[in-house]
């Protein structure tokens, strides 16, 4: 196991390096710079030797090979260096936002899993029943309807609820606050993107468990345990569902890791300050050190998720061992 462990650090190396000499290239190969953007960006003429002298502050007009050199060297010193477009340091700017981005996706996975397993395993035992039906239409609708949507729906529905309730539309806080700080606010704030969010992937995670557990169901061990007369309780918890939660820790994880930085329009909806609303300005503003930053902090948070999905396997089932 340890052997493994270590084994599984070290790989991580190449594979942030393979993922930063692409996350590189591809950002050099956008047309304009942000130069170009912050002093000609609304049309108005510019002198070239003031874009020249931009460039070689922020570092653009460096040979690729030295930029390079510079942002892995930055990489593995935790060092991502300071924005062009803001021009605060970048771990800085990372940091006001990644407690928000964390949480929410805590929220949303803890609420896709106290979703998902329950209504997943009711369907598989209850497979072609009513309950069996009224699950996977549930699980459909989840799939279907899209995450940002459903936020808009909780944002009029709270609206006209308390409207029609006590006289006075209610909305969410709109600025963050700690839970450390206030609980109440905080939870107040982050609940509904997260119920949004945890929903919609709910809803795969569903249907993973729902036919994970019917082809455990199906395995002669199960049959056997059946045959002795145990009862149906003690085969789905101890046999059955154990067993089954393997590709379904699979999905949640890799939807943990997504949640870091793809809940985009989710923020926009509820107007919310997190990572992926920093992905979509960086880019936009052509900032190459902000953008290849959290990327990166993408990329190892994948890495580390599906690590430590892979050491929860063993846990899971005791028959897999690593060597």
């Amino acid at each position: 196991m340890y052997k493994y462990t270590i084994k599984r650090v070290l790989l991580m190396i190449p594979t942030l390096i393979g993922a930063a000499i692409l996350v590189f290239t591809l950002l050099r190969l956008i047309p304009g710079d942000v130069c170009m953007l912050r002093l000609a960006g609304e049309g108005a003429f510019v002198d070239q030797a003031a874009i020249d002298l931009c460039r070689i502050n922020t570092g653009i007009a460096d040979p690729f090979i030295v930029q390079f050199i510079r942002f892995l060297t930055g990489l593995f010193t935790f060092d991502f260096g300071t924005s062009m477009w803001t021009g605060q340091p970048v771990t800085h700017e990372i940091a006001l936002r990644f407690k928000l981005s964390l949480e929410i996706a805590i929220m949303a996975t803890v609420v896709s899993v106290a979703i998902s397993i329950p209504l997943g395993t009711i369907s598989a035992i209850k497979q072609n029943t009513w309950i069996d039906y009224v699950v996977r239409s549930f699980s459909i609708a989840g799939i279907a309807i899209p995450s940002f949507w459903l936020g808009i729906l909780i944002i009029l529905g709270l609206l006209i609820t308390t409207q029609a309730w006590f006289g006075q539309a209610w909305m969410p806080p709109i600025n963050y606050v700690s839970p450390f700080e206030d609980p109440v606010g905080n939870i107040a704030q982050l609940i509904w993107p997260a119920l949004a969010t945890g929903y919609r992937y709910s809803a795969v995670a569903t249907r993973m468990t729902r036919s994970a557990l019917l082809e455990v169901l199906r395995e002669d061990y199960v049959r056997t345990a059946r045959a002795k007369g145990l009862l149906e309780k003690v085969i789905i918890n101890r046999h059955a569902l154990k067993n089954a939660m393997l590709p379904v820790v699979t999905v949640i994880g890799i939807e943990f890791a997504f949640l870091m930085g793809g809940l985009v329009v989710t923020e926009q909806v509820f107007n919310l300050n997190g990572l992926g609303k920093l992905f979509v300005e960086s880019v936009t503003n052509q900032d190459y050190t902000m953008t290849q930053s959290l990327v990166m902090l993408v990329v190892l948070i994948f890495i580390v998720t599906n690590f430590v999905v892979d050491l929860f396997y063993a846990w899971l089932d005791p028959r897999i061992r690593y060597s």
